[in-house]
């Protein structure tokens, strides 16, 4: 059986198009009939905390020295961090805003980024300082941009902080094993975006059955 974290970082919940490929990842996974165990994170409708002061103070602190109030203050941080290791597979589907991520998922990275609960150390590499604690996983990157030309080679990749940025980050915590699958454009008419969007669907339909076989 498969355990799939799903994540949405949309703050549009009427028609956000990297809701809707999270949902046809949904969509297409039940179909094959294989045992999966679902877990959803909906940034839309649970607040991510900020990391403050009493929150560092409690995390840099080992777990048996940490007061109530300290375990309580990483309660959803352990929780995240918990739903990422009991994964074999996490969907994280965003949008790029501002040529990055929603504050909520940064908000979120913030608060999975542990040391020795996502990533440790590892001085013998000089070119990759961390060891990632996140082994056997894989990411599907489903993401959307208003604008287009931000994939390799085209005019606006120097302005893409969103792939980059989160291939950079799970890679640190131990997941290489990643797949990206973006709509470039989405400001543009509906009717404009039917042809890519159906698409990106037999990319990730395919994707899938690639992960199945490999099962």
């Amino acid at each position: 059986m498969k355990k799939i974290l799903v994540i949405n970082a949309s703050a549009n919940t009427k028609n956000s198009v990297s809701r809707s490929l999270s949902d046809t990842f949904i969509e297409y996974w039940k179909m094959t009939g294989f045992a999966h165990q679902i877990q959803y994170r909906d940034f839309s409708e649970s607040e991510i905390s900020h990391i403050d002061q009493m929150w560092i103070d409690a995390n840099l602190k080992s777990p048996e020295n940490r007061s109530e109030n300290e375990r309580e203050m990483l309660k959803w941080s352990d929780i995240y961090i918990k739903e990422l290791h009991d994964a074999d597979i996490i969907v994280l589907a965003s949008p790029m805003y501002n040529w990055s991520i929603p504050s909520t998922l940064k908000a979120y990275i913030d608060n999975i980024m542990r040391f020795n609960e996502t990533f440790t150390k590892n001085l013998q590499r000089g070119d990759q300082p961390y060891r990632g604690l996140l082994e056997n996983k894989s990411l599907i990157l489903l993401l959307s941009r208003g604008s287009q030309g931000y994939e390799k080679g085209e005019r606006n990749a120097h302005m893409n902080f969103q792939s980059s940025y989160l291939k950079m980050v799970f890679g640190i915590m131990g997941i290489h094993d990643v797949d990206e699958l973006a709509i470039n454009g989405t400001s543009r008419e509906s009717s404009d975006l039917t042809e890519e969007i159906l698409n990106v669907r037999e990319q990730l339909r395919t994707l899938i059955n690639q992960k199945l076989s490999l099962s």
